[in-house]
């Protein structure tokens, strides 16, 4: 394929001398295949992943201390101090700022809100070679375009051009442990992902529909409540789990089209987070 553009998928905005302004998009696995387990306990996967319009937004201002705050719908449950990996990134850097953090992207929740948070603080101060020090799903998040992940998430291929897609996003509000996903993962050897389409009117619906998230059925056992997330998106075209869970995503033909199927599920379920949303990185020229 193609070579993406050098360039961020979703640049930092514009700042002041002593203030930057970061965007944190919404990871979204479109497919995630299992293949393999190391001696040290590591799975290996093989994981299309694009990035969702979704964003968590952070303020970083120099100051002689590291502070954080943390608000936004999501804030209550996300850690304001070192425990926080964003405050780890900038930490990490050897600067201190006061951090401000503004969770719009639910946490926990298979949409890599914090990995995306901690690179949004790389980028922004130009370090992306500490990415992976910090997680295994830092380094893929430094370029919000979409990417190939193999390994245990150090091996990155951007993959250019990709559709934009039309996505619903729903999160049932349920916590899903990673760990208690793999470990009721039946089987950790699975094949890869097929060959990735080529070009932007290749039919990608179509290779999707015969990709898998491995960890889908494993987190249904887990958390049940999965399966009534997956039936509500019936009607889209593809409909998944993202990452470990617990959000689940469905691709629609348009924006139009999700932005009526998000509102007919929130009115279902008001208590679950429901939202439609568009990739980004699509057109970076």
């Amino acid at each position: 394929m193609t070579d993406a553009p050098a360039i961020d998928a979703v640049p930092d905005k514009g700042r002041p001398a002593d203030v930057i302004e970061a965007s944190a998009p919404a990871k979204v696995n479109l497919a995630l295949h299992v293949t393999g387990q190391r001696a040290d306990g590591y799975h290996e996967l093989d994981s299309f992943v694009v990035f969702a319009d979704v964003m968590d937004n952070l303020t970083l201002a120099p100051s002689d201390a590291m502070r954080m705050k943390v608000k936004g719908a999501f804030a209550d449950g996300v850690p304001s101090d070192v425990s926080n990996i964003a405050w780890k990134a900038a930490e990490l850097c050897g600067q201190n700022f006061d951090i401000t953090l503004t969770k719009n992207i639910p946490h926990g929740a298979g949409l890599g809100g914090g990995s995306s948070d901690a690179a949004a603080v790389l980028r922004s101060l130009d370090r992306a070679d500490l990415a992976a020090q910090l997680g295994a799903d830092v380094p893929v998040c430094l370029w919000a375009g979409p990417q190939r992940m193999r390994g245990i998430g150090e091996v990155l291929d951007r993959i250019w051009p990709v559709p934009q897609f039309a996505l619903v996003l729903v999160n049932p509000k349920v916590h899903v442990a990673t760990p208690d996903v793999f470990a009721e993962l039946a089987d950790k050897t699975n094949p890869p992902m097929t060959d990735l389409p080529e070009g932007m009117d290749a039919d990608w619906i179509g290779w999707l529909a015969d990709q898998r998230n491995d960890l889908q059925p494993a987190a249904i056992r887990v958390a049940p409540v999965m399966a009534d997330a997956l039936a509500a998106l019936e009607d889209a075209q593809i409909a998944r789990m993202s990452g470990s869970g617990s959000t689940c995503f469905g691709i629609y033909p348009d924006l139009a089209s999700a932005e009526a199927a998000a509102a007919r599920i929130a009115e279902d379920h008001p208590d679950w987070w429901v939202t439609a949303s568009q990739t980004v990185g699509a057109d970076l020229s």
